[in-house]
């Protein structure tokens, strides 16, 4: 029992659920900031139905992607790839996976129906939460798999990025402006260089099982250049949203960021992502990167509310 136990924590990818926290939690600090309008059932009711779809994803994900994570597992894998390796090694069945994903699919309406129609949070409550669900269901499963059509990587951007902050800000003031889709750019970026960084160990075992995905289409060197563009849009999105009101302490806050991610524009530019230990550190110095960004607009707004 505690094997399985084990087994259900370690595929449900607990700490990879901040990407999707830190945005939710930001739309909701600049909802308090912006119309000091916070309801505190309704947050914890749109954290939790998250959650819930971050979950399907990973489960439907490790699900479909069983053949391909286990031949990765025997190739270049790291830690930030190759899946949880739980179905493979049999601490889970693969069934319970599969029905995993749709219960919690079916628990994250089930709260949308709540917040919609029982806290009255809008008309888009439901239909912004459809599209983190079939976006995310649909990464890995049939018949959709965005991630073999060359887009997952965009929606992944879309619904870690801009889709919680909108959704939380939504959820508390029953309108999106404009502020919110210019924060929403560099998490959506950063998360975006999160997915293709971490298709770099899986790229032999992508191909020989012909995942059509981003980086298998398009080659490790053109990845690298795009990963690196996708950093300098990054930096300037970042730059540009103070323009709009953004407390000017988040630049402070992020200037250890921006170091971070020079340092991995150098690493990319010098093709150290061949080295599969340096490969690994990068990866999680990208996840760092993401986290880093979101908690600086934290930090930056949720100062302006409390100073």
């Amino acid at each position: 029992m505690r094997s399985l136990l084990k087994g259900y924590l370690t595929l449900s990818r607990l700490p990879f659920h901040l990407v999707g926290i830190f945005p939710f939690l930001l739309g909701s600090v600049l909802s308090g900031s912006l119309f000091h309008s916070f309801n505190w059932s309704v947050f914890f009711l749109g954290i939790f139905a998250t959650i819930l779809i971050m979950l399907s994803t990973y489960y439907i994900g490790e699900y479909y992607d069983f053949e391909v994570d286990r031949l990765s597992a025997l190739m270049e894998r790291n830690r930030f790839s190759g899946g949880t390796q739980v179905l493979q090694k049999g601490l889970v069945p693969p069934s319970h996976a599969k029905i995993g994903a749709h219960i919690t699919a079916l628990l994250a309406i089930f709260i949308g129906l709540i917040l919609q129609f029982h806290y009255n949070t809008g008309y888009l409550t439901i239909p912004l939460g459809i599209i983190g669900l079939v976006s995310g269901f649909f990464y890995s499963a049939p018949p959709f798999r965005w991630v073999s059509r060359g887009i997952g990587e965009i929606l992944i951007g879309i619904c870690y990025g801009w889709l919680p902050v909108a959704t939380a800000f939504y959820l508390q003031t029953g309108r999106i402006v404009e502020i919110v889709n210019w924060i929403s750019i560099p998490i959506a970026v950063t998360i975006f260089n999160v997915i293709l960084i971490n298709e770099f160990p899986d790229y032999p075992a992508d191909i020989i099982k012909k995942k059509k995905n981003l980086l298998v289409r398009i080659g490790k060197e053109s990845g690298a250049l795009l990963y690196i563009l996708m950093t300098l849009i990054s930096w300037i999105s970042f730059l540009l949203s103070f323009r709009k009101g953004i407390p000017l302490i988040g630049i402070i806050v992020y200037i250890p960021i921006f170091i971070i991610t020079a340092i991995l524009v150098l690493f990319m530019l010098q093709k150290r992502y061949l080295d599969r230990d340096l490969l690994e550190k990068i990866c999680a110095m990208t996840i760092f990167v993401n986290l880093g960004t979101t908690s600086s607009y934290i930090i930056a707004i949720g100062s302006s509310v409390f100073i």
